[in-house]
């Protein structure tokens, strides 16, 4: 609990460094936008057909009783939303960094200078950087589709459906994010997948500190405009922490 709360105060810093600093601000909003309203008009999308989602995901219910047929029917609704939201997020930050690949690149890039620098930092060339940034997001939407496949069947669970599972989404949700944000300040560092994810698993609550507030505030409609480059701030941050690295020199 020490260690999440400690990275819930890294992503505060990366919230306050963001709120104090318009040209951070508007580095990161520019490609959070373009991806917001993307991703809002889906779910707009999704909310006018949920409910004949719901209807076609459940046959079996038509000769049921209005109680149990409406019961059964909002369970599914709630569980295809609460998979797409859990994906959603995931996804959204996969195409926001992928988009403002060189946009976040810059911002972290200022947080190391700002901090003492980089040393283990490498050149691999902005080409080589997009390459990484892609192949990590492209394994965290699978991922992230392979994970909504059970909740979404745990979601028609009396009871457990609508309040454990929502949890164990966000958990798993909060967890891929954090392992997306990190891409970019390890990604530079030349730091292979392996290890980025071995280091945040030595330091889980530390990580999830981090991957939950961003996680959470990205559900709601354009914050994520500044949660995102809040929470790259704050896995510029994380990433340091773990890699032993100074994180408590006040930015310029």
């Amino acid at each position: 609990m020490r260690e999440f709360v400690a990275g819930v105060r890294l992503f505060g810093r990366g919230f306050g460094t963001i709120l104090r600093s318009p040209r951070l601000l508007l580095l990161g909003a520019v490609p959070a936008l373009i991806t917001t309203v993307l991703l809002l008009g889906a779910w707009i999308m999704l909310g006018v057909w949920l409910s004949d989602i719901a209807t076609w995901l459940t046959p079996f219910a038509d000769g049921w009783s209005d109680l149990a047929r409406t019961a059964t029917r909002v369970a599914a609704g709630i569980a295809v939303l609460g998979a797409a939201v859990a994906v959603g997020v995931v996804s959204f930050t996969a195409l926001t960094l992928l988009i403002g690949d060189p946009f976040y690149e810059k911002i972290s890039e200022i947080v190391d200078q700002g901090l003492g620098g980089a040393p283990d930092a490498g050149n691999s060339g902005w080409l080589r950087g997009l390459l990484q940034v892609a192949r990590e997001v492209l394994s965290t939407v699978v991922l992230s589709v392979l994970w909504a496949i059970p909740l979404f069947l745990a979601g028609f669970i009396p009871v457990l459906g609508q309040t454990v599972v929502p949890v164990i989404a966000a958990f798993v949700g909060a967890w891929l994010l954090v392992r997306e944000l990190v891409a970019v300040p390890f990604g530079r560092r030349e730091i292979e997948p392996e290890q980025r994810r071995l280091l945040l698993r030595q330091r889980r609550g530390l990580a999830f500190g981090v991957g939950m507030p961003a996680y959470l505030l990205s559900i709601i409609p354009f914050a994520a405009i500044v949660v995102m480059p809040a929470a790259v701030v704050a896995a510029t941050l994380l990433g340091r922490e773990l890699l032993g690295q100074p994180t408590g020199v006040r930015l310029r």
